[in-house]
């Protein structure tokens, strides 16, 4: 048979100079796959380049990126269709989301952030090999970028508690172990009700950020809008600012990404005592009411040291010297 010619090394037979056998079959492979590989990690640098691109879009938004992490088969693109009707596939097999999705979602009831973004990312695993930490690149910077996380855990499984570890360990692995999270257990329709009731007020009563829910029946959804938004509350910074009107894209921008206690239209400008990210709260320093009350008021108290300082000493310099006639004190 001639099912093994092809590792048969190619004769140089007849060739230019008759310099014996040439190249062989498995040499030839070799070469061939060093170049996909060169061509792949081409691809992947210009992927990088693109999702690059694109998270700079949304960064200029200014809207909080949530993202969605957890073990593999969690829930977490069900939760994502439920929540913006994206249509990811939702199946019960590993990696089931290797591609990251996000989408603008506007969340009923929330009033920090009225619109937000999120993002749905590869489910983890127990020691997730090296390699695969490579493949997943993509979807793990969506998660280093992300404001808060949304620590998605099945419920239901009964070594939970071992897989919250196992996702906290890979989130320490690629430096997102500092980040807020709020910790969703899911699944509660696969509970009995007592327990699922019991899961419920147990979560309520954590220190942390928790909820329990069903991202399939959409029970706890009130509860984890509210949780959401008690994380989104503490990334905000208070500011009190007097913007002039001719600032009225800085006005909407508070409006849009903020989230506004009070306004006020007065001669000077526009008066707003809002909590914002930092990034805008950096922007509108220069238009703080409470610094330029300080400094106006520093620069009068020292405007008056000085004069009574000024008159203090052409006073007794002109006494002590003789050449000005002495004022009753």
């Amino acid at each position: 048979t001639k099912m093994w010619t092809h590792l048969e090394r190619q004769s140089g037979a007849g060739g230019v100079g008759l310099r014996g056998p040439g190249e062989s079959q498995l040499e030839i492979d070799k070469r061939l796959l060093r170049d996909r590989i060169i061509v792949l990690k081409r691809k992947i640098d210009a992927v990088q380049k693109q999702r690059d691109i694109h998270r700079r879009g949304r960064s200029n938004l200014g809207l909080p990126v949530l993202a969605l992490v957890g073990y593999t088969n969690a829930g977490k693109s069900t939760l994502l269709n439920y929540l913006t009707r994206a249509g990811v596939m939702a199946e019960n097999i590993l990696f089931a989301t290797l591609d990251p999705t996000t989408r603008k979602v506007k969340l009923p009831g929330l009033k920090t952030h009225p619109e937000v973004l999120l993002t749905d990312t590869v489910g983890f695993i127990q020691k997730l090999p090296t390699q695969l930490v490579a493949a997943f690149r993509a979807t793990l910077e969506e998660v280093k970028e992300a404001d808060v996380l949304l620590h998605v855990m099945d419920a239901s499984n009964p070594v939970w508690n071992k897989q919250e570890v196992a996702v906290k360990r890979v989130l320490s692995e690629i430096d997102a172990g500092d980040k807020p999270v709020v910790r969703v257990l899911n699944k509660i329709d696969l509970l009995d009700d007592d327990v699922a009731e019991e899961l419920q007020y147990e979560a309520a009563m954590m220190d942390d950020c928790s909820v329990a829910i069903s991202s399939k029946s959409g029970e706890g959804m009130i509860d984890l809008v509210a949780t959401i938004e008690e994380a989104l509350m503490a990334l905000l910074l208070p500011i009190e600012v007097l913007l002039p009107y001719t600032h009225g894209k800085e006005v909407n921008m508070v409006q849009e990404v903020g989230h506004v206690e009070e306004i006020d239209y007065r001669v000077e400008g526009t008066y707003i005592r809002a909590r914002v990210p930092e990034a805008i709260a950096n922007r509108l320093r220069p238009f703080n009411v409470n610094e330029e009350d300080e400094n106006t008021s520093g620069a009068a108290n020292k405007s008056n040291g000085d004069d009574t300082a000024t008159e203090e000493e052409i006073d007794w310099v002109a006494i002590g010297r003789g050449r000005h006639p002495k004022t009753e004190l």
